[in-house]
């Protein structure tokens, strides 16, 4: 990133300790991935609010530091390599921090790539699938009277559900006995389905138990409770 480029964001995004890594962000379910993350870890960050109500995701200082104007977006003046690094992509921030801290991540390449796979789980399969039971139940789908497309939602997001508890038998969390970046990724999304959009009834979500045991374990961290409010 270059000076100009930096200037811009910077311009738009004050930082209030330019040392610090800037988070870019809202409090949505792949926003809340980041944030959770950065509470975790217990690291200084500046919080920057990009309201996509009011499509600031489409502003050019955003858009610098995450070409496909999607929330969340990062900078990291210490880079891994000791310069300034820019990450755009939920998913590709929480690998990033946990391949920086050396959390979160699994102990060997074996628990790595368990942990990996349910991370493209997540991001191939439970946030777009839940984001579109939110749009045809809760947005402006919801006044389509095909209902076509809001069942084959529903019902994908059920079979997902049902992957996913299958997967948390017998384990404290997604890969094991170890809460890793999968799970940060996984129940914000999880929380956002039952809560906000409101479908819990929808997914019938009372027969995936093991998804609902891991959920209220996960919603009682406290570096959760925090990031799930970043930003205000």
């Amino acid at each position: 990133m270059n000076t100009q480029t930096l200037q811009l964001i910077q311009h738009h995004f004050p930082p209030k300790n330019p040392a610090h890594i800037q988070l870019y962000s809202m409090a949505t379910p792949n926003g809340q991935k980041a944030s959770i993350m950065l509470e975790e870890l217990g690291w200084k960050y500046d919080v920057h609010k990009v309201d996509i109500t009011k499509d600031e995701q489409f502003h050019p200082a955003f858009l610098a530091v995450s070409p496909n104007n999607k929330i969340p977006a990062m900078i990291d003046p210490q880079g891994l390599d000791g310069e300034l690094q820019a990450v755009f992509e939920s998913g590709a921030i929480l690998l990033y921090l946990a391949e920086k801290s050396g959390k979160f991540l699994g102990q060997n390449a074996v628990e790595r790539y368990q942990v990996i796979q349910w991370l493209m789980f997540q991001m191939g399969g439970i946030g777009p699938m839940f984001g579109q039971v939110g749009f045809f139940h809760k947005f402006a789908g919801k006044d389509i009277e095909d209902p076509r497309p809001k069942e084959r939602y529903v019902k994908e997001a059920a079979r997902l559900l049902g992957v996913l508890n299958q997967q948390l038998q017998g384990k404290n969390w997604v890969t094991g006995d170890e809460y890793t970046i999968a799970d940060i990724a996984m129940f914000p999304w999880v929380s956002n389905l039952i809560g906000f959009y409101d479908a819990g009834g929808l997914v019938k979500i009372e027969q995936f138990p093991e998804v609902t045991r891991v959920l209220n374990t996960f919603l009682a961290r406290p570096a959760v409770q925090r990031g799930m409010k970043i930003p205000a």
